[in-house]
């Protein structure tokens, strides 16, 4: 593989956990919203939202920066970005989710970890744009 071909993979990659980021947010929501009404408290379903509004918001910048190295930012950058983005989700929302559904508090101090992961992820992103 050619440094040119593994730069594309860090796009398409980007590209693919967005999408099904994306697409597990659209189910998540559903579920929430219907699967879920008369089974968790009305705080437990707006703890549930927001996991859903965060995977979707970061599934739609996972989508976005798999588009912008055509713009000519670091794919580099934008690659490490995503992964912190990624990452956020599966700790962020994650442990939102399993907090809903399980009751286990335990998850709790997991949440902002997935927190800090995301506002790195925007911050690579804009030293992205600033270093082009």
């Amino acid at each position: 593989m050619t440094v040119a071909d593994s730069r594309t993979q860090v796009v398409r990659w980007a590209l693919i956990a967005g999408a099904a980021l994306g697409l597990l947010a659209v189910m998540a929501g559903a579920f929430g919203a219907h699967g879920l009404r008369h089974v968790v408290s009305e705080r437990g379903l707006e703890v549930f939202q927001t996991a859903v509004s965060y995977q979707m918001y970061h599934a739609l910048a996972l989508v976005a920066a798999s588009l912008m190295p055509a713009l000519g930012l670091s794919r580099r950058l934008l690659g490490v970005a995503s992964g912190f983005w990624l990452t956020g989700v599966l700790l962020f929302s994650g442990s939102l989710y399993l907090l809903v559904l399980t009751g286990n508090h335990w998850l709790g101090p997991v949440t902002p970890v997935g927190g800090v992961c995301f506002m790195v992820g925007w911050a690579l992103l804009m030293a992205s744009a600033l270093k082009k």
